[in-house]
């Protein structure tokens, strides 16, 4: 897991001392959190230029949309891009609708399965509402890279590879490995990483912002632009945020992700569920809080402070920036509520129809979805982590009879029952 020290979320610039204030600041805000920026002093000189020519410079973040939804992971580099957006710049929103056709095998040791163009356009349909969550929808510029790719046709295409070698794309680490274990690499994967490059040819982009995991693809579309007489744009990484479990990158496909737009007590309960260590990673890249305010509140912890307080802050700050302050309150208060062992208002009700014998315990537990199986709801049952209204329940052969029950396993987790 990557270090969570603040000190190292500014990464060492060199001698900036000598640069006007507004250099500095811009600098400042474009280190805040990043894992590589490429090359730096290229990038003094890109805002050197802008603050003398008053020309904004083009900062392109490109992402495929490979499912619908985003969650707090891709918050990271769209939470810089949003910082970059408010120093003047140009933000280029680019919607992968051609190379999404195509799959991006970043490090993967498997041929990534094409997307359909229905699946893309589905997909897509979401995708920047959703981004504008973050982004300043008057401030920014969307495109899709069929605009050009789709152009190019056989003949440009040709063209285009023949600008890059073999050698250089094998140079990436995960076809390295796959080429190495006589994995198969397709011919369309080694297009990929050409079409992304070309796009910054396209656009003309001074800035590419992505994840740690795109660096190669990004250092194709500099080198692109050296061929094709263009200023090579700058590289700015931003580290993979770690899911709920602290290990593995967040991802909706092992679950331990947090939507953008999931239900405010969903958000916050999720937030306060994370360790005390993983709280200060979630601060460094999602927090908007002054650098210097993090350090002196996480010494405060250190210092004896409880660390829920911060938690509760970083959990108020997230769900306010994607709801409002009020779903925060009630967000805080739903939580409380349930730790407390209350019944929340807004539970969700299940009808169920009433076996002439009642309906077991476990087999209620399990329809109406607190439970994955019987066995986990008698389980469950045996460590005392079921309610009924309120009560604890201990008999394994309780049936329940008509009427209505607030039925609650753990802490989180209520449904209000009906048995007709």
């Amino acid at each position: 897991m990557p270090s969570n020290n603040l000190a190292a979320s500014i990464p060492s610039a060199g001698d900036s001392a000598g640069l006007p204030e507004a250099i500095r600041e811009a600098l400042e805000v474009t280190r805040r959190g990043c894992a590589e920026l490429l090359v730096e002093s290229d990038w003094i000189a890109k805002l050197q230029r802008s603050a003398a020519t008053g020309q904004p410079l083009r900062i392109k973040l490109g992402l495929d949309p490979t499912a619908p939804d985003i969650h707090l992971g891709h918050t990271v580099v769209l939470n810089k891009l949003r910082q970059l957006q408010d120093l003047g710049h140009t933000v280029i929103f680019l919607i992968g609708d051609f190379t999404s056709r195509i799959g991006d095998p970043s490090g993967r040791n498997t041929t990534r399965p094409p997307l359909t163009i229905e699946q893309i356009r589905a997909n897509a349909s979401t995708y920047y509402a959703q981004a504008s969550l973050v982004l300043d929808p008057q401030r920014t510029e969307i495109r899709y890279n069929s605009e050009w790719s789709d152009a190019l046709g056989a003949d440009g295409m040709i063209r285009l590879a023949a600008r890059y070698t073999l050698a250089r794309l094998l140079e990436r680490e995960d076809f390295t490995q796959r080429f190495r274990s006589n994995v198969p690499i397709a011919m369309h994967e080694l297009l990929y990483p050409l079409m992304q490059g070309y796009d910054s040819v396209a656009l003309r982009s001074d800035l590419e912002l992505g994840g740690t995991d795109q660096k190669f693809n990004l250092l194709v579309g500099r080198d692109l632009q050296k061929e094709y007489g263009q200023e090579p744009q700058c590289i700015l990484t931003m580290p993979l945020l770690e899911g709920l479990d602290g290990v593995d990158k967040m991802s909706k496909s092992k679950g331990n992700y947090i939507g953008i737009q999931e239900a405010p007590a969903s958000m916050y309960a999720k937030l306060l569920s994370i360790s005390d260590t993983l709280m200060w990673r979630y601060y460094e890249l999602l927090s908007f809080k002054p650098l210097a305010d993090i350090r002196r509140l996480r010494a405060e912890v250190e210092s004896g402070r409880n660390p829920k307080d911060a938690k509760v802050m970083l959990a108020r700050e997230i769900v306010t920036r994607f709801h409002d302050a009020a779903a925060a309150d009630a967000a805080q208060a739903d939580f409380e509520l349930r730790a407390r062992g209350g019944v929340p208002e807004d539970i969700a009700e299940m009808r169920l129809s009433l076996p002439p014998e009642g309906l077991a315990l476990p087999a209620a537990l399990k329809q109406a979805g607190l439970v994955p199986s019987t066995a986990e709801a008698l389980r469950m049952i045996a460590q005392h982590g079921v309610r009924i209204d309120g009560s604890p329940v201990e008999d394994r052969g309780l049936r329940l009879q008509a009427g209505s029950y607030v039925l609650q396993v753990g802490k989180r987790k209520f449904v209000r029952l009906r048995l007709e």
